[in-house]
């Protein structure tokens, strides 16, 4: 149960992450849309102007992580609350498209989606830490779900610049909400950032790339799709622009439902994998149906309904399958690598989308984003089952880690040690199913912290 603080502290940062992710989202569904309003505007350029802000979100990710260790959270965050708000202002006075993109990348530049959820590792128990950052993750597919709908109302009624117009007003809105959160006593949630020295172990694990790849393959597949998804609504399927939220909104629904049971089933049933390469040939079909869109109406609603069933379970279950193979001393390095993954594949997939609309037309979009989702369907296919795995956490000087490193091989169940430097404490990563937790205290004169 969350304390009153813990709570206080959740739901300020749930708004402060919403919030930002939905200012981010709202052009998806327009901006292409607009693209006559801005001069020397092509696919090219505007898929650049989409996908920008990744480039400098998955650039900054990790530098802005490490500062906030050296100089605090929330001066960080404010830091990037004022960025943000710098680059949508830019935006909505853009009248040419590098006027644009400048202020798309100045957006992105407020890197501090990882110092949010470090500061919610600070302000929370371990007890409690992982049901409060799903819960901040959870709102990432509301912001995006209502960016569907607000995307399309605003820019039809007031334009493509209100939609910068009100980002930068949520933005603002985001700096008294950051001093109501309680500050951290400590940074006790360290291990929610990424730690330098461990980062090459990070990049060195198999498993944790192949997720890195398929975080980046979803969002670079999201982006690319929206290049085109609008334009050809107005053009094939002869939606107005003012109505794009209801398709928009309906898919996206159907598409959640029909995600929740294979989820439930997967992490029940311990079928976790065939669920998750299911979603990812799922995703490889939506975009071909939509490439067949002119076929009519109804085949762009049954690709959409597919595309957002394939984009909401993966996005549900990636950041699970990575928390699952991290063992907590790593976890805030997995998570950095991940998040700059994704990044990257939002600002890839916006500019090769772009190059790929521009020189083989719309539908190409969809083409490339179905091979890039094969590619995935092909690394992923190799990938283990994941196991039910948790950390155990031991106080220790550094002269005791060889000593802990013998664990593996001698004590059933032991899989990993983690030895995070500079905290003095390791991590055991063991497995539940198998752990003898006798043998373990037994070899170490001592019960270890779950």
């Amino acid at each position: 149960m969350l304390t009153a603080l813990e709570l206080r502290a959740l739901l300020g940062l749930v708004f402060l992450y919403a919030t930002r992710m939905l200012g981010l989202f709202m052009v998806l569904p327009v901006l292409v849309l607009h693209a006559p309003e801005y001069q020397g505007a092509t696919a090219f350029t505007i898929g650049l102007s989409l996908g920008i802000y990744g480039l400098s979100q998955g650039l900054l990710q990790i530098p802005f992580g490490l500062a906030s260790d050296r100089w605090g959270r929330k001066p960080l965050i404010v830091l990037g609350i004022l960025l943000f708000v710098a680059g949508s202002l830019v935006a909505a006075a853009a009248e040419d498209v590098l006027s644009l993109i400048l202020g798309r990348a100045l957006q992105g530049a407020g890197a501090v989606s990882g110092v949010l959820m470090a500061l919610l590792a600070d302000v929370t128990r371990e007890q409690v830490r992982t049901r409060a950052m799903a819960a901040v993750g959870g709102s990432i597919g509301l912001a995006f779900a209502l960016a569907m709908v607000l995307g399309p109302l605003i820019a039809s009624h007031w334009g493509m610049d209100a939609v910068f117009w009100v980002t930068a007003a949520l933005g603002v809105l985001g700096l008294p909400v950051l001093l109501a959160i309680p500050s951290p006593v400590s940074a006790a949630g360290r291990e929610s950032g990424p730690i330098p020295q461990l980062l090459g172990r990070v990049l060195r694990d198999p498993e944790l790339l192949r997720l890195d790849l398929g975080i980046f393959v979803l969002h670079f597949a999201q982006m690319a799709t929206w290049i085109s998804i609008p334009v050809l609504l107005e053009q094939v399927a002869g939606f107005e622009r003012a109505h794009h939220w209801y398709l928009y909104l309906g898919t996206m629904a159907g598409g959640f439902l029909l995600m929740v049971p294979f989820v439930w089933y997967g992490e029940t049933r311990r079928r976790l994998k065939p669920i998750f390469l299911g979603a990812i040939a799922l995703l490889a079909v939506a975009e071909v149906v939509i490439a067949r869109a002119g076929a009519g109406l109804g085949v762009m609603v049954a690709g959409l309904l597919l595309f957002f069933t394939a984009f909401n379970l993966l996005e549900a279950t990636l950041p699970s399958l990575v928390s699952k193979r991290s063992p907590a001393g790593i976890k805030g390095s997995a998570l950095g690598v991940y998040s700059t993954s994704q990044f990257l594949g939002a600002f890839c997939g916006g500019a090769v989308g772009g190059l790929a609309a521009q020189a083989f037309g719309w539908g190409g979009v969809f083409w490339l984003a179905a091979g890039a989702a094969l590619v995935w369907l092909g690394v992923a296919s190799g990938m283990r089952p994941p196991r039910r795995l948790s950390s155990l956490t031991l106080p220790a000087a550094a002269g005791d880690v060889p000593g802990y490193d013998e664990l593996v091989g001698v004590v059933r169940g032991v899989e990993d040690v983690i030895h995070v430097p500079g905290q003095g404490t390791t991590y055991l990563q063991v497995d539940e199913d198998v752990l003898d937790s006798g043998h373990l205290e037994r070899v170490l004169g001592r019960r270890p912290t779950p």
